[in-house]
């Protein structure tokens, strides 16, 4: 008898997997059974991770790619299916973000803002949704952030796109859920990824992360694993259209 987090026989794409929470989450679904394609824009970081994970003894292929790059999207995802199989499980993982305020924003820079963080999200559903319904089965999870409900000084586009990503999470799950497929999106809090290593070396952010939270410290990227797992197995099968925080209580705390 399976398990009920079990993965075997499962496809999953997961864009930017070559390090931070992209990776811990293919890492968690590779270790469930799942055959996992990672995603980036560097061979070489991609060949690199490839090995970690295939000294695990975990079934890994490679993707390389631009999420923004709408052609080369659809080129690839092409040769995915081709060559590997129809994707069963995809997390839409990557992000850009550029921290500023609206005034120092140019003309034109939201588009780039939207173009990671909603646009390909949305093209690279659009793309693989089809085969996932006529399957009867599929999963589609959106990473998000929690600035999205709670918005931080000197992060509106960033703000406004997560926000968008959220409401598409929605009306995804409206179009596809008939079909079998649900579309739920992870919402996380402070992180300890690359980006923000220089951040956790704040007194002053740590002090106020610390009173802040419910749990009062920052997380690290393994911690969302379980629930990237949870949302793309079968024990989630009647959870859609959901925005999942995994925020240490911090949306929960006044």
């Amino acid at each position: 008898m399976q398990g009920v987090f079990d993965l075997s026989g499962k496809i999953a794409l997961v864009t930017g997997s070559v390090t931070g929470l992209g990776k811990a989450m293919a890492m968690a679904l590779a270790r469930q059974g799942a055959t996992v394609i990672l995603n980036g824009r560097s061979d070489e970081n991609l060949e690199n991770t490839k090995r970690e994970f295939a000294g695990l003894g975990l079934d890994v292929h490679t993707a390389c790619f631009d999420t923004s790059d709408l052609d080369a999207v659809s080129c690839r995802l092409k040769t995915i299916s081709n060559d590997i199989g129809t994707i069963d499980i995809l997390i839409n993982n990557v992000g850009y973000r550029d921290r500023k305020s609206v005034q120092e924003f140019a003309i034109g820079d939201m588009d780039k803002m939207l173009s990671r963080n909603l646009s390909a999200p949305f093209e690279i559903s659009r793309l693989l949704a089809p085969a996932m319904m006529r399957k009867g089965w599929g999963r589609i999870i959106n990473v998000s952030s929690v600035v999205a409900s709670i918005a931080s000084d000197g992060d509106a586009t960033y703000v406004a796109a997560k926000g968008g990503l959220e409401s598409l999470t929605r009306a995804l799950a409206v179009e596809y859920g008939k079909a079998g497929v649900t579309v739920n999106a992870i919402s996380p809090g402070f992180f300890l990824t690359d980006p923000n290593l220089h951040l956790a070396k704040d007194a002053s952010l740590n002090k106020w992360l610390a009173s802040r939270t419910i749990l009062g410290r920052w997380a690290e990227p393994e911690e969302l694993a379980g629930i990237a797992v949870f949302l793309a197995s079968n024990s989630s099968s009647y959870i859609t259209g959901q925005i999942i925080q995994v925020d240490g209580g911090m949306s929960a705390r006044l």
